[in-house]
């Protein structure tokens, strides 16, 4: 009887097991909206998780952080058993103490909000990030780069002659006249960022260059071991904290949301 006048803070759920539960009872409420085959419309599935930092490591271990495909699975087979058919290229980001955008729907229990995107419903979002070389040497020690930029290239020398005889623009350059070892194996046409509104991410695509026969692309995470090869210039890779991207032999890249701290 006396739970009746707990505060809605102690009724929250607080283990890693009963988190999970409330969040995939949240997340089945809210595709129970889009069942009778409207499912076929949507492009992705945010899960957004504001919550203190004592809470932080309770809420990545019930959204599986470290197998994101395994909590993406879970809700697949809400979505099954609700008809709602999700394309198969569909998309689940978890997104950690970035606050709430206004149009998600926030839950009643939990530090969670939840947005379905489709192509006429998203969110549109902004972000700033930082390009520094670790190897190599660059034609500036940081670079920023923000979702309001168009393609960002990648390649050796700021005004690079391209197989179809135009110049395009290097804006991360590596001088070809550097005595670094590393810049010679860049490409002139390397990679290029773009910002995907879509995934909320930037993105790194080889080019010509940048691809097999010429030369190499690879992304290790700071998460993982797990080494990614770009092969064509049409698939492209989400880039996340930390990841380093490996252009040619030894030219190394590093992505952050933070700027370098000057020690």
């Amino acid at each position: 009887m006396f739970n009746l006048f707990k505060s809605d803070k102690e009724n929250k759920p607080a283990d890693v097991k009963s988190i999970r539960y409330e969040l995939l009872q949240f997340i089945k409420h809210e595709l129970q909206k889009a069942e009778g085959g409207e499912g076929g419309n949507i492009k992705g599935l945010n899960l957004y998780i504001c919550c203190p930092a004592s809470e932080c490591a309770v809420y990545e271990a019930a959204v599986y952080a470290e197998t994101p495909e395994v909590f993406k699975d879970e809700i697949q087979r809400i979505a099954d058993d609700y008809a709602v058919n999700l394309p198969e290229s569909w998309q689940m980001d978890v997104i950690l103490n970035e606050g709430f955008p206004p149009e998600a729907v926030r839950a009643t229990k939990l530090d969670a909000a939840f947005f379905i995107k489709t192509s006429k419903n998203f969110i549109k979002q902004s972000a700033v990030a930082y390009v520094r070389a670790l190897s190599g040497e660059t034609d500036k020690p940081e670079y920023s780069i923000t979702s309001e930029d168009e393609k960002i290239n990648i390649g050796r020398d700021k005004k690079a002659q391209a197989d179809d005889g135009f110049f395009r623009t290097n804006h991360i350059a590596f001088p070809s006249d550097s005595a670094n070892e590393s810049n010679k194996y860049v490409s002139r046409q390397h990679a290029h960022i773009e910002w995907n509104n879509d995934a909320g991410r930037f993105m790194i695509f080889a080019d010509e260059g940048g691809v097999p026969p010429r030369n190499k692309i690879k992304i290790r995470s700071e998460k993982s071991e797990d080494v990614i090869k770009l092969s064509s210039t049409h698939i492209g890779h989400q880039l996340l904290e930390g990841d380093q991207i490996i252009l040619g032999e030894s030219a190394v890249l590093e992505f952050s949301y933070q700027p370098a701290t000057n020690e």
